[in-house]
């Protein structure tokens, strides 16, 4: 078979076709090429959600409203968990306690109460006056001590104090310490935390 001859016309087609064809699959490969580039190069994703904060079980007792076991966020205060416990009873030393000191999971926050008037005269230097109290030794009497004289004490709110009173204008002037135990609301635990801080 002889050669085949083309003409210069059908050459030039045939190399503008060529050009096209190689001009398409280069764009191809360079996109592609491209594409795996990026994805290469993208940058990592980073977490925008905060890590969740755990709550905190505190037990809160003394001088509060509603005492018992609490539960606060991560971060709370003492001050949040007094808050929380229906807030201090006028009873309450604030003062003994640091309300910015940060909670722990697990603890217990005692709110101490305010100390009988003759203690804090006496931590301070100064002594209360006679009349504040009945018995020997700047100690209330059970005899003759007010409602409020009973309410400074230890264990005795005013709901108690009256319940003395009470208890005192029925059978008489106390014989002893021992005898508020009889006195309804007042037990074992009461009288010896009061032994020392009153007289009959």
């Amino acid at each position: 078979m002889g050669p085949i001859s083309v003409s210069r016309s059908t050459a030039l087609v045939l190399a503008f076709a060529l050009v096209a064809v190689l001009a398409v699959a280069g764009q191809r490969i360079a996109r592609s090429g491209a594409a795996e580039a990026s994805e290469a190069l993208a940058p990592l994703e980073v977490a925008t959600t905060e890590p969740t904060r755990e709550a905190l079980v505190v037990h809160v007792v003394g001088a509060v409203r509603r005492p018992g076991l609490l539960r606060l966020r991560d971060g709370a205060r003492v001050a949040d968990a007094v808050a929380r416990a229906g807030g201090a009873t006028p009873r309450a030393d604030l003062s003994a306690l640091n309300l910015a000191a940060p909670l722990v999971d697990g603890v217990q926050v005692l709110v101490p109460h305010r100390t009988t008037p003759s203690a804090s005269a006496a931590r301070e230097g100064t002594i209360a006056p006679a009349s504040q109290y009945a018995g020997a030794a700047g100690k209330p009497s059970l005899a003759t001590a007010t409602a409020e004289q009973l309410d400074e004490l230890p264990g005795v709110g005013p709901i108690t104090a009256q319940k003395i009173l009470d208890y005192r204008a029925q059978h008489g002037p106390f014989r002893s310490v021992d005898d508020l135990d009889a006195v309804p609301g007042i037990g074992p635990a009461t009288v010896e935390e009061l032994r020392d801080l009153v007289t009959p």
